[in-house]
Protein backbone atom coordinates (compact mmCIF):
# COMPACT_ATOMS: atom_id res chain seq x y z
CA UNK A 1 0.00 0.00 0.00
CA UNK A 2 1.59 3.43 -0.70
CA UNK A 3 0.15 6.33 1.44
CA UNK A 4 0.62 9.81 0.75
CA UNK A 5 3.10 10.31 3.69
CA UNK A 6 5.14 7.63 2.17
CA UNK A 7 5.38 9.69 -1.45
CA UNK A 8 6.35 12.32 0.46
CA UNK A 9 9.57 10.72 2.49
CA UNK A 10 10.45 9.06 -0.76
CA UNK A 11 10.44 12.34 -3.23
CA UNK A 12 11.78 14.51 -0.53
CA UNK A 13 15.06 15.59 -1.77
CA UNK A 14 13.73 15.34 -5.35
CA UNK A 15 11.27 17.21 -5.48
CA UNK A 16 11.48 19.32 -2.36
CA UNK A 17 8.24 18.61 -1.07
CA UNK A 18 6.41 20.09 1.51
CA UNK A 19 3.24 20.11 3.59
CA UNK A 20 1.21 23.25 3.36
CA UNK A 21 -2.11 21.86 4.91
CA UNK A 22 -3.80 18.51 5.95
CA UNK A 23 -1.32 16.91 7.48
CA UNK A 24 -3.89 14.52 9.09
CA UNK A 25 -4.57 12.95 5.47
CA UNK A 26 -0.99 11.55 5.44
CA UNK A 27 -2.26 7.92 5.81
CA UNK A 28 -4.23 8.06 2.75
CA UNK A 29 -3.60 5.07 0.12
CA UNK A 30 -3.57 5.15 -3.78
CA UNK A 31 -5.48 2.02 -3.68
CA UNK A 32 -6.93 1.23 -7.23
CA UNK A 33 -4.40 -0.98 -9.12
CA UNK A 34 -6.24 -0.80 -12.44
CA UNK A 35 -5.14 2.74 -12.60
CA UNK A 36 -2.21 3.64 -15.14
CA UNK A 37 0.17 6.06 -14.23
CA UNK A 38 -1.18 8.80 -16.02
CA UNK A 39 -4.34 8.56 -14.29
CA UNK A 40 -2.74 8.79 -10.68
CA UNK A 41 -1.04 12.17 -11.17
CA UNK A 42 -2.07 14.90 -13.30
CA UNK A 43 -2.97 18.49 -13.87
CA UNK A 44 -6.31 19.71 -12.11
CA UNK A 45 -8.77 17.95 -13.48
CA UNK A 46 -12.41 17.63 -12.00
CA UNK A 47 -13.13 14.90 -14.27
CA UNK A 48 -10.39 12.75 -13.02
CA UNK A 49 -10.67 13.54 -9.46
CA UNK A 50 -9.21 10.27 -7.95
CA UNK A 51 -5.76 11.62 -9.25
CA UNK A 52 -3.04 13.40 -7.33
CA UNK A 53 -4.31 17.41 -8.25
CA UNK A 54 -0.91 18.83 -9.50
CA UNK A 55 -1.26 23.12 -9.60
CA UNK A 56 0.67 25.26 -11.67
CA UNK A 57 0.45 28.85 -12.00
CA UNK A 58 -2.46 28.30 -15.13
CA UNK A 59 -4.60 25.68 -12.79
CA UNK A 60 -4.03 28.62 -10.42
CA UNK A 61 -5.17 31.37 -11.98
CA UNK A 62 -8.40 29.27 -13.17
CA UNK A 63 -9.07 28.08 -9.49
CA UNK A 64 -8.69 32.00 -8.29
CA UNK A 65 -11.35 33.06 -11.05
CA UNK A 66 -14.03 31.55 -9.25
CA UNK A 67 -15.46 33.00 -5.73
CA UNK A 68 -14.98 31.16 -2.42
CA UNK A 69 -18.43 29.58 -2.71
CA UNK A 70 -17.63 28.25 -5.99
CA UNK A 71 -14.35 26.98 -4.71
CA UNK A 72 -15.85 25.43 -2.36
CA UNK A 73 -17.83 23.45 -4.47
CA UNK A 74 -14.87 22.79 -7.28
CA UNK A 75 -13.21 21.21 -3.90
CA UNK A 76 -16.35 19.36 -2.74
CA UNK A 77 -16.63 17.39 -6.09
CA UNK A 78 -12.65 16.51 -5.59
CA UNK A 79 -13.61 15.51 -2.27
CA UNK A 80 -16.81 13.42 -3.71
CA UNK A 81 -14.66 11.53 -6.28
CA UNK A 82 -11.69 10.80 -3.51
CA UNK A 83 -8.70 13.15 -4.21
CA UNK A 84 -5.40 12.08 -2.82
CA UNK A 85 -3.70 15.09 -2.48
CA UNK A 86 -3.04 18.36 -4.17
CA UNK A 87 0.00 19.47 -5.00
CA UNK A 88 1.32 23.40 -5.40
CA UNK A 89 4.08 23.42 -7.68
CA UNK A 90 6.37 26.25 -8.82
CA UNK A 91 6.24 27.36 -5.20
CA UNK A 92 3.06 28.84 -5.43
CA UNK A 93 1.26 30.71 -2.45
CA UNK A 94 -2.04 28.27 -1.14
CA UNK A 95 -5.23 30.35 -0.77
CA UNK A 96 -6.48 30.33 2.61
CA UNK A 97 -9.92 28.74 1.52
CA UNK A 98 -7.41 25.90 0.23
CA UNK A 99 -5.60 25.77 3.25
CA UNK A 100 -8.48 25.79 5.09
CA UNK A 101 -10.42 23.22 3.28
CA UNK A 102 -7.46 20.75 3.09
CA UNK A 103 -7.35 20.99 7.10
CA UNK A 104 -10.80 21.01 7.97
CA UNK A 105 -11.03 17.02 5.64
CA UNK A 106 -7.74 16.20 6.10
CA UNK A 107 -6.34 16.39 2.47
CA UNK A 108 -2.57 16.68 1.96
CA UNK A 109 -1.45 20.23 0.54
CA UNK A 110 1.85 19.30 -0.35
CA UNK A 111 4.26 22.35 -2.09
CA UNK A 112 7.34 22.31 -4.24
CA UNK A 113 9.45 24.57 -6.16
CA UNK A 114 9.69 22.41 -9.18
CA UNK A 115 7.41 22.90 -12.13
CA UNK A 116 4.14 21.20 -12.59
CA UNK A 117 5.42 19.27 -15.73
CA UNK A 118 8.64 18.10 -13.47
CA UNK A 119 6.41 16.93 -10.68
CA UNK A 120 3.75 14.96 -12.83
CA UNK A 121 6.63 13.40 -14.79
CA UNK A 122 8.70 12.12 -11.61
CA UNK A 123 5.63 11.22 -9.72
CA UNK A 124 3.85 9.39 -12.62
CA UNK A 125 7.27 7.17 -12.28
CA UNK A 126 7.49 6.48 -9.12
CA UNK A 127 3.71 5.71 -8.34
CA UNK A 128 4.00 3.06 -11.42
CA UNK A 129 7.12 1.71 -9.59
CA UNK A 130 6.07 1.77 -6.51
CA UNK A 131 2.07 -0.07 -7.34
CA UNK A 132 3.63 -2.59 -10.11
CA UNK A 133 2.48 -6.06 -9.61
CA UNK A 134 5.70 -7.57 -7.66
CA UNK A 135 6.78 -11.08 -6.63
CA UNK A 136 9.87 -12.74 -5.53
CA UNK A 137 11.77 -15.32 -6.73
CA UNK A 138 14.49 -18.12 -5.70
CA UNK A 139 17.58 -17.88 -7.73
CA UNK A 140 20.54 -15.85 -9.47
CA UNK A 141 19.87 -12.97 -11.97
CA UNK A 142 22.66 -12.12 -13.92
CA UNK A 143 23.28 -9.70 -16.72
CA UNK A 144 24.65 -12.24 -19.45
CA UNK A 145 25.48 -10.52 -22.98
CA UNK A 146 23.31 -7.67 -21.82
CA UNK A 147 19.84 -9.39 -21.19
CA UNK A 148 18.37 -10.78 -17.97
CA UNK A 149 19.25 -14.20 -17.00
CA UNK A 150 17.35 -15.89 -14.43
CA UNK A 151 19.47 -19.09 -13.07
CA UNK A 152 16.93 -21.37 -11.09
CA UNK A 153 16.92 -25.14 -9.90
CA UNK A 154 16.60 -26.98 -6.48
CA UNK A 155 19.61 -26.20 -3.98
CA UNK A 156 22.68 -27.95 -4.65
CA UNK A 157 23.21 -27.83 -8.40
CA UNK A 158 26.11 -24.89 -8.30
CA UNK A 159 23.76 -22.23 -9.73
CA UNK A 160 25.85 -20.05 -7.22
CA UNK A 161 28.89 -21.27 -8.66
CA UNK A 162 27.66 -21.31 -12.16
CA UNK A 163 27.51 -17.77 -11.10
CA UNK A 164 30.59 -17.05 -10.13
CA UNK A 165 32.11 -18.41 -13.09
CA UNK A 166 29.57 -16.01 -15.55
CA UNK A 167 30.93 -13.02 -13.41
CA UNK A 168 34.66 -14.44 -14.02
CA UNK A 169 33.59 -14.31 -17.82
CA UNK A 170 32.56 -10.73 -17.41
CA UNK A 171 29.14 -10.68 -16.91
CA UNK A 172 26.91 -9.04 -14.31
CA UNK A 173 25.00 -9.78 -10.85
CA UNK A 174 21.99 -8.57 -10.19
CA UNK A 175 20.84 -10.60 -7.30
CA UNK A 176 21.65 -13.60 -5.57
CA UNK A 177 19.15 -16.34 -3.76
CA UNK A 178 15.82 -13.84 -3.75
CA UNK A 179 15.14 -11.54 -6.42
CA UNK A 180 12.39 -8.88 -6.62
CA UNK A 181 10.74 -8.95 -9.92
CA UNK A 182 8.51 -5.80 -11.00
CA UNK A 183 5.93 -5.66 -13.80
CA UNK A 184 7.32 -1.95 -14.79
CA UNK A 185 5.46 -1.53 -18.14
CA UNK A 186 3.45 -3.52 -20.51
CA UNK A 187 5.25 -7.13 -21.26
CA UNK A 188 8.14 -5.66 -19.32
CA UNK A 189 9.29 -7.30 -15.94
CA UNK A 190 12.19 -6.11 -14.02
CA UNK A 191 14.50 -7.67 -11.19
CA UNK A 192 16.33 -5.88 -8.75
CA UNK A 193 18.21 -7.28 -6.01
CA UNK A 194 16.45 -6.42 -2.09
CA UNK A 195 19.00 -3.73 -0.26
CA UNK A 196 19.83 -6.39 2.21
CA UNK A 197 21.77 -8.65 -0.32
CA UNK A 198 23.17 -6.25 -3.09
CA UNK A 199 26.49 -7.36 -4.05
CA UNK A 200 26.60 -10.40 -2.07
CA UNK A 201 27.23 -13.99 -3.88
CA UNK A 202 26.63 -17.29 -1.64
CA UNK A 203 28.98 -20.10 -2.52
CA UNK A 204 29.08 -23.13 -0.74
CA UNK A 205 32.77 -23.63 1.09
CA UNK A 206 33.88 -20.05 0.58
CA UNK A 207 30.84 -18.50 2.23
CA UNK A 208 29.31 -15.01 1.13
CA UNK A 209 31.39 -13.21 -1.20
CA UNK A 210 31.29 -9.10 -1.74
CA UNK A 211 30.67 -9.41 -5.97
CA UNK A 212 31.43 -5.93 -5.83
CA UNK A 213 34.74 -5.66 -4.22
CA UNK A 214 36.46 -8.50 -5.48
CA UNK A 215 35.26 -7.99 -9.07
CA UNK A 216 35.27 -4.51 -9.30
CA UNK A 217 31.58 -2.08 -9.80
CA UNK A 218 31.26 -3.73 -13.64
CA UNK A 219 30.76 -6.79 -11.98
CA UNK A 220 27.58 -5.83 -10.60
CA UNK A 221 24.07 -4.57 -11.81
CA UNK A 222 21.53 -2.71 -10.27
CA UNK A 223 18.42 -3.63 -12.09
CA UNK A 224 17.49 -5.99 -15.33
CA UNK A 225 15.06 -6.97 -17.63
CA UNK A 226 13.88 -10.43 -17.36
CA UNK A 227 14.63 -11.97 -20.83
CA UNK A 228 15.42 -15.68 -19.82
CA UNK A 229 14.73 -18.41 -17.02
CA UNK A 230 17.52 -20.94 -17.25
CA UNK A 231 16.58 -23.90 -15.15
CA UNK A 232 19.64 -26.20 -13.81
CA UNK A 233 17.84 -29.97 -13.35
CA UNK A 234 19.78 -33.09 -12.20
CA UNK A 235 20.85 -35.22 -14.96
CA UNK A 236 19.03 -38.65 -14.32
CA UNK A 237 15.34 -36.03 -13.12
CA UNK A 238 12.08 -36.19 -15.71
CA UNK A 239 13.12 -32.51 -17.19
CA UNK A 240 16.39 -33.28 -18.18
CA UNK A 241 14.78 -36.68 -20.40
CA UNK A 242 12.26 -34.37 -21.91
CA UNK A 243 12.42 -33.99 -26.11
CA UNK A 244 16.21 -33.09 -27.17
CA UNK A 245 14.58 -30.61 -30.30
CA UNK A 246 11.27 -28.98 -28.66
CA UNK A 247 9.36 -28.09 -31.09
CA UNK A 248 7.90 -25.42 -29.05
CA UNK A 249 9.54 -22.51 -26.75
CA UNK A 250 9.53 -23.36 -23.44
CA UNK A 251 7.55 -20.73 -21.21
CA UNK A 252 7.67 -19.78 -17.86
CA UNK A 253 4.93 -17.15 -16.62
CA UNK A 254 6.09 -14.49 -14.51
CA UNK A 255 3.69 -11.68 -13.28
CA UNK A 256 1.41 -12.87 -16.36
CA UNK A 257 4.24 -12.28 -18.79
CA UNK A 258 5.53 -15.66 -20.41
CA UNK A 259 9.28 -15.83 -20.34
CA UNK A 260 11.46 -18.06 -22.84
CA UNK A 261 12.95 -20.73 -20.65
CA UNK A 262 15.71 -23.27 -21.49
CA UNK A 263 16.40 -26.47 -19.46
CA UNK A 264 19.94 -27.62 -18.33
CA UNK A 265 21.16 -30.99 -17.27
CA UNK A 266 23.77 -31.06 -14.69
CA UNK A 267 26.07 -33.59 -15.26
CA UNK A 268 30.47 -33.59 -14.71
CA UNK A 269 31.92 -32.55 -17.59
CA UNK A 270 29.41 -30.32 -18.70
CA UNK A 271 30.53 -26.43 -19.09
CA UNK A 272 27.38 -24.90 -17.44
CA UNK A 273 29.06 -21.08 -18.16
CA UNK A 274 29.86 -21.77 -22.06
CA UNK A 275 26.08 -23.38 -22.48
CA UNK A 276 24.40 -20.52 -20.63
CA UNK A 277 26.24 -17.86 -22.85
CA UNK A 278 24.86 -19.69 -25.66
CA UNK A 279 21.55 -20.42 -24.88
CA UNK A 280 21.60 -16.23 -24.02
CA UNK A 281 22.68 -15.60 -28.09
CA UNK A 282 20.40 -18.34 -29.32
CA UNK A 283 17.92 -16.50 -27.56
CA UNK A 284 19.11 -13.11 -29.09
CA UNK A 285 19.05 -14.64 -32.40
CA UNK A 286 15.40 -15.46 -31.60
CA UNK A 287 14.28 -12.06 -30.65
CA UNK A 288 15.68 -10.79 -33.41
CA UNK A 289 13.27 -13.47 -35.83
CA UNK A 290 16.21 -16.18 -36.19
CA UNK A 291 14.57 -19.35 -35.28
CA UNK A 292 17.47 -21.81 -36.06
CA UNK A 293 14.96 -25.03 -34.82
CA UNK A 294 12.68 -23.95 -37.78
CA UNK A 295 14.89 -22.84 -40.33
CA UNK A 296 16.81 -26.45 -40.09
CA UNK A 297 12.98 -28.40 -40.06
CA UNK A 298 12.80 -25.56 -43.44
CA UNK A 299 15.91 -27.57 -45.01
CA UNK A 300 14.94 -30.81 -44.09
CA UNK A 301 11.35 -30.75 -45.40
CA UNK A 302 13.39 -28.91 -48.90
CA UNK A 303 15.36 -32.19 -48.83
CA UNK A 304 12.70 -34.50 -48.88
CA UNK A 305 10.57 -33.14 -51.77
CA UNK A 306 13.70 -33.17 -53.88
CA UNK A 307 14.83 -36.83 -53.29
CA UNK A 308 10.75 -37.61 -54.28
CA UNK A 309 11.41 -35.89 -57.44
Amino acid sequence: MLTIQTLVDDNLKQLGLTWLAGRAGGGRALTDDTLAPSDRVGHLNLIHPMRIQVFGHREMTYYLRFGVRRRRQHFADLLAGGVPAIILAEGLVAPEDLIQNCNTHSVPLLGSAFSAAEVIDLLRVYVGKALAPRTIMHGVFMDVLGLGILLTGESGLGKSELALELVSRGHGLVADDAVEFAQVGPGVVEGRCPPLLQNILEVRGLGLLDVRTIFGESAVRRKMRLRLIVQLVRALSEEAHRERLPLQDTTQNVLGQPVRKVVLPVAAGRNLAVLVEAAVRNNILQLRGIDTLAEFMERQMHAIRQNER
